[in-house]
């Protein structure tokens, strides 16, 4: 018999890869045919693999994982991966697919894997009715609309739309404008949190981008991807861990 295949989307790179180590331990003759990073990525790599399991974050950039499993049903078996409450968790339990929490928890993610084994071989489960719960339950974040930034002795009130990038510097974040940049005591990993992802992408462990800032990209002759700007002449560079976002350009 050919081993069981499956795909990871998470855009999270650490926790991705942290998953694909449990799984391993947990269950050795899975076979993982793919990485996504976000919504888009995975429904590619769905056509290209067509992978026996997903496990599928749902909240990703682009496209979110509910919108993902739309299209995914009937063709995969899913586990869902996630941060949400027990709201959103009481769902889950009525559902028919499994889930993992975030942070993950391995004694939690070796019952979905159990579960999963005992369904490969059968008709994957309809997802509507839980979508459904889940879209009710998933309460719309509030993103950030402005900042306020130190600029010499005196404080700024910047608009998130007016950022061209966020980068990070030793104890600060800069904010670059068309016109300027100011400093902030806010991580990137702060602000990755409370921006639009669909908006701001991260596209390096220091950097997140505005992505209507973007007027395209470059490679270099070893494949190496940076961001040119529509308004300022900097090139920011693209971690390979990022390069998933610009594959369609």
């Amino acid at each position: 018999m050919r081993a069981p295949t499956a795909l990871i989307a998470e855009d999270e790179v650490v926790l991705r890869e942290e998953l694909r180590g449990h799984l391993a331990d947990l269950w050795p003759e899975l076979k993982i045919v793919a990485l996504a990073g976000s919504g888009i990525e995975t429904l590619h790599l769905l056509e290209r693999h067509a992978p026996d399991v997903v496990f599928l974050d749902i909240q990703m950039p682009h496209l979110n994982g509910l919108e993902v499993a739309r299209q995914v049903e009937g063709r995969s078996h899913v586990v869902f991966v996630t941060a949400f409450d027990a709201h959103a968790v009481a769902a889950f339990e009525q559902g028919a697919v499994d889930y993992v929490l975030k942070p993950y928890d391995v004694a939690r993610l070796a019952v979905a894997v159990r579960r999963v084994k005992q369904r490969l071989g059968t008709v994957s489960q309809a997802l509507d009715g839980l979508l459904r719960e889940l879209a009710s339950a998933a309460q719309p974040r509030e993103h950030l609309h402005w900042i306020n930034a130190s600029l010499g002795n005196d404080v700024r009130l910047i608009t998130v739309d007016d950022v061209l990038y966020f980068q990070a510097d030793t104890k600060y974040t800069r904010v670059v404008t068309e016109d300027g940049e100011a400093l902030i005591r806010r991580s990137l990993r702060e602000l990755q949190e409370q921006l639009d992802p669909d908006h701001f992408w991260t596209i390096h462990r220091s950097t997140i981008v505005n992505a209507n800032a973007i007027a395209g990209i470059t490679r270099d002759f070893r494949g190496r991807v940076t961001v040119r700007l529509k308004s300022r002449p900097e090139k920011l560079p693209v971690s390979e861990a990022h390069e998933h976002l610009f594959r369609q350009m």
